[in-house]
């Protein structure tokens, strides 16, 4: 046991910089693990080695929709567990707003590009690893987007329809493997991407921290959620064969009510959004 991990079980978390990562990164910490940290974010990453130690952790620049970066950085951190990884936690995501045709084609491919092509990198990348790790999992960083199609987010929510389907799919494949797959879709999660993300139609004021704050739900389905109780649904999942997990849990009732009601769920989302529409 040559590496800093010293036998210790281990996660590799994209988008670790901030968010969602980073209050995983610092709760698997504190349960005894071994943290891979990576992202685009060198700052971020640098406070999150202090707060936990880089005796515990390995940090790294990342480009997730590169893969031969993918593939560095995973030897880098192999090296420092014996080549074992027990949960890749697959998180990095970015998000464009507005009308469909106010983004432009461009953005809307980086949209895809980090969100579904940098999983499929991740995957790509970690899976030896996983293999060779006793009860290993992957998880996965979904939204409450891929309960159903939602409006001025339509590319990114199709890019975690397309998260949601890749882990159904890969939790009966891997299962030949003894590999776990899973994942989450969360509400509104107090992180950077839920006031950062561009409005491209610009038919929206941005508003101030305390506007935000005074006016995003209190209660309900979007209510805003802490990014530590993210962090706390990748610990639960890891002792689980849960296959998807919401925050909160009644953001499932989307999909229940798709399911049994598409129309009616169709007439719900154009209510939340706005009379914009007019008549059916």
């Amino acid at each position: 046991m040559a590496g800093k991990a010293r036998g210790r079980k281990s996660i590799f978390i994209t988008g670790a910089a901030s968010g969602m990562g980073r209050a995983t990164a610092k709760l698997f910490h504190e349960k005894g693990w071994f943290v891979g940290a990576y992202d685009v974010n060198t700052d971020g990453l640098a406070t999150l080695a202090q707060e936990i130690g880089n005796d515990n952790c390995v940090t790294g620049k990342l480009d997730v929709t590169s893969k031969p970066e993918f593939d560095a950085s995973i030897a880098a951190f192999a090296e420092e567990t014996d080549g074992k990884l027990d949960l890749l936690y697959s998180n990095a995501g970015i998000g464009e707003s507005g009308w469909f045709e106010d983004i432009p084609f461009e953005n809307a491919l980086k949209v895809i590009q980090v969100n579904l092509v940098g999983v499929l990198a991740s995957i790509y990348a970690a899976l030896p690893l996983l293999k060779a790790t006793k009860n290993s999992m992957v998880f996965i960083t979904s939204s409450s987007s891929a309960t159903y199609g939602m409006p001025r987010i339509a590319v990114y929510s199709a890019t975690k329809h397309a998260v949601k389907g890749l882990t159904e799919a890969l939790s009966v494949e891997f299962s030949r493997f003894g590999v776990r797959v899973a994942d989450v879709l969360p509400g509104l999660i107090d992180t950077a991407i839920l006031r950062s993300t561009p409005n491209r139609s610009g038919d929206r004021a941005k508003p101030t921290e305390d506007e935000f704050y005074a006016n995003v739900p209190k209660k309900g389905m979007m209510r805003l959620m802490p990014a530590s109780a993210v962090a706390d649904c990748v610990w639960t999942a890891y002792h689980s064969e849960k296959l998807h997990w919401y925050v909160p849990k009644e953001v499932r009732r989307i999909d229940l009510m798709k399911a049994l009601a598409p129309n009616f769920t169709r007439a719900q989302i154009k209510k939340m959004i706005g009379g914009v529409f007019g008549g059916e």
